[in-house]
């Protein structure tokens, strides 16, 4: 046990060190400006302690993240339009929804290409294609052609998600389906068994392992998705919106406060993931 906490929490005492420096080093020239007008000389310990309180820093302390953290998730009630949990459950939901619509679409474009060759040839380098296309240039194009046909509100950011996360799960349920053995599909052979049977019995189970690891790949960058969907169109709520209002109005701590809770609700669906491919994977008698 301390062997393995003890070097997690080091690299994270070595994070904040250094986070807390170049707060002081980014937010040391308002403190000097500032002291210069008032015709002050600031000491060391007066500069470390404006740079780690200013309003709107360039960089804000790991303090002032979390004081915000605290006020606008513990201290706000979920309903409330400044709770950064209501703003959560709003960019989580397109989040979700994305991330199912992208594996399904990714596990169905798996199999067409593991059993077809047309698609192999023809959809893989299509897919691998799609990821070239930077996110923001799409982005604006998907919700306005979807706007002109009458389709707003949550599907326009959940098909971003999608957008981005069926590539991570086509790659690898492909890989994973093609992982059987020469000699595991000539046994499938010996016993007769069509391929319908050597996909359910064979290729399917020796996918998961594969897929789980996809999933949670494609889970982080369904989050994304959803945040990038959230910046073009001006929305009111989801952690986009946190993220645009705060750079609008130079609210940095309001910035890093939506980011480290999108990272945190990123690791908590990628920890769920994780504890579902465990007890399926023990389930299925496989070994991770």
């Amino acid at each position: 046990m301390r062997k393995s906490v003890l070097p997690v929490l080091t690299v994270v005492a070595a994070i904040f060190v250094i986070w807390y420096a170049a707060a002081v080093w980014l937010n040391a020239a308002w403190a000097y400006d500032r002291a210069a007008r008032a015709g002050v000389e600031l000491s060391f310990s007066e500069l470390v302690a404006d740079t780690w309180s200013q309003d709107k820093p360039k960089l804000p302390a790991p303090h002032q993240v979390a004081v915000e953290l605290w006020d606008t998730t513990v201290d706000k009630k979920i309903t409330s339009k400044r709770s950064l949990v209501y703003h959560s459950w709003v960019t989580l939901s397109a989040t979700l929804l994305g991330f199912a619509l992208g594996t399904v679409l990714g596990i169905g474009l798996a199999i067409g290409i593991v059993y077809n060759r047309v698609m192999d040839m023809s959809v893989m380098p299509w897919v691998i294609a799609s990821q070239t296309i930077p996110i923001l240039a799409i982005a604006p194009m998907i919700i306005v052609v979807l706007n002109a046909v009458g389709i707003s509100g949550l599907l326009p950011k959940a098909i971003i998600s999608m957008y981005l996360s069926f590539f991570p799960v086509v790659v690898g349920m492909v890989k994973g389906l093609r992982s059987p053995g020469v000699m595991q599909l000539d046994q499938m052979k010996t016993w007769n068994a069509s391929a319908n049977q050597t996909f359910w019995k064979l290729r399917l189970p020796s996918s998961m392992p594969y897929l789980f690891t996809s999933m949670k790949v494609a889970m982080a960058a369904s989050l994304v998705g959803a945040i990038v969907g959230e910046l073009p169109t001006g929305a009111v709520a989801g952690l986009g919106a946190r993220l645009l209002a705060g750079s609008y109005y130079g609210q940095t701590i309001q910035i890093w406060s939506a980011l480290l809770m999108a990272a945190a609700l990123a690791a908590v669906m990628v920890a769920l993931i994780g504890a579902i491919q465990r007890v399926t994977l023990k389930r299925m008698g496989m070994a991770e």
